[in-house]
């Protein structure tokens, strides 16, 4: 929704031109009232320090192409991430790849993948606004305190897993699976994130010829100049990143990509000796030189090393998208967030109309967000006190109420970095954390 033109879903702005008294207008009316005639509100947007129904609160990243931000929601005053993409540094290429993350991501609906929530569009820019995870990136969580217990890798490899099988079984490759791409949300919780490389094929033997991701985690018939199919290539990634949740190191290293690349096609790695026999043959399982002989995430998660992880969790139901205001057996939590946005002044007649719209209906954003919250509550597993297991480091992902004061600033939490992306931190010119094209 482009706020700086003020189009969809703002139809009362014109028909109560009115500026009376506040008290006469619903909270959801304030806030659009106010993104076009408050000074202060006009003036932040200009500023860059609001959008649409976000208030920006701190930097949490910044990537090529983009800059990753803390905001706040102005209804719920839940906290999100927001992905600022300045349109000016995209080529065709680019905003091809940018379609296809915002078309994914607004088509997935799991536990252990990051929310699509709101896509806001202005003149110069495009926010898309994401679920936040107050831990960060597992591998800053690993770089800085070291490798994980095998009980407690093999949680997160089933979760991560678990993403990969719903993902692949929606026809959509991630072809960007790193440890700097697995968020920690939660005690115990970690979600996949960050779909610019992603796409959607026709069928899983489909092959591709766009070689892109990040060096370290690609698969060797990416350096063959060759096709390929996105399935084998996102699980040999996931054969390097159990390595590295289980080691703290990486299977292939070099100080340059050509190096890198010799290392991969050689497809030789030395595990060190405290990974269990078990652990240790699924690594080489999954990487394998050979794509077609690398097990489908079905065969992994049937694995021994895996027999006592946790069971993965269910897809969540596509309401969690998209409200079922005509249905008659809704849940509690659609009937609470349904009731809450009423009051807002978010009517049924609006989330009706923004459907259609999904992520660029700020209606079924808000709808989103709130949802999430009640079902991530309800969902939450008690606190692990394992200390090598992995914990929120930072601040709750979501505020308590919708009228709880605005969120704190985020301390981030400085790794101790050895090494990015299995090339050596000190290699002068070496390949950043940040996935790039392999040519």
């Amino acid at each position: 929704m482009d706020f700086e033109k003020g189009t969809h879903n703002q139809k009362w702005l014109s028909s109560n031109p009115n500026t009376g008294d506040d008290d006469d207008r619903t909270p959801y009316e304030r806030v659009l009232y106010g993104l076009h005639h408050d000074q202060r509100w006009l003036k932040e947007i200009t500023l860059g320090r609001r959008v649409g129904f976000y208030r920006f609160r701190g930097e949490l990243g910044q990537g090529n192409f983009s800059t990753v931000r803390l905001a706040l929601h102005q209804l719920t005053r839940d906290k999100v991430a927001v992905k600022v993409i300045d349109k000016a540094k995209l080529d065709q290429k680019t905003q091809r790849m940018l379609a296809r993350e915002i078309a994914n991501m607004d088509a997935v609906a799991h536990p252990n993948i990051i929310r699509l929530f709101e896509v806001v569009e202005t003149l110069s820019r495009i926010h898309l606004v994401l679920e936040f995870a107050p831990g960060g990136e597992l591998f800053n969580r690993i770089t800085a305190d070291g490798r994980l217990t095998e009980h407690d890798s093999a949680k997160v490899f089933t979760q991560v897993l678990a993403a990969i099988t719903y993902l692949h079984g929606l026809s959509i490759i991630h072809r960007d699976i790193k440890a700097e791409n697995v968020f920690i949300a939660g005690p115990g919780i970690v979600k996949l994130g960050d779909f610019g490389f992603s796409t959607r094929v026709t069928s899983l033997a489909q092959q591709l010829s766009t070689f892109c991701g990040s060096p370290p985690y690609a698969a060797p018939e990416l350096y063959k100049d060759e096709s390929y199919q996105g399935p084998a290539v996102d699980i040999w990634a996931l054969g390097v990143l159990l390595f590295f949740i289980l080691t703290a190191d990486m299977p292939f290293k070099a100080n340059t990509v050509a190096g890198l690349k010799r290392h991969i096609l050689a497809g030789s790695f030395v595990t060190p000796d405290f990974v269990s026999p078990a652990a240790n043959d699924l690594i080489n399982r999954l990487l394998v030189q050979d794509p077609s002989e690398r097990p489908s995430p079905q065969i992994i998660a049937s694995h021994t090393w895996l027999s006592k992880a946790p069971d993965p969790p269910t897809p969540l139901p596509s309401h969690v998208l998209t409200p079922r205001l005509s249905a008659e057996d809704i849940s509690s939590a659609e009937e609470e967030t349904i009731t809450s946005l009423e009051k807002w002044g978010i009517n049924r007649d609006s989330l009706e109309e923004g459907a259609p719209m999904g992520a660029r209906s700020p209606a079924i954003a808000t709808y989103r967000i709130m949802l999430h919250r009640l079902l991530t509550q309800a969902n939450t597993p008690s606190k692990v006190s394992n200390n090598n297991s992995v914990e929120t480091t930072t601040t709750s992902a979501t505020s308590t109420t919708p009228t709880s004061s605005p969120c704190k600033e985020i301390v981030v939490r400085r790794p101790k970095l050895r090494l990015r992306n299995g090339l050596a931190s000190s290699a002068p010119g070496g390949v950043k954390s940040k996935a790039c094209n392999i040519v």
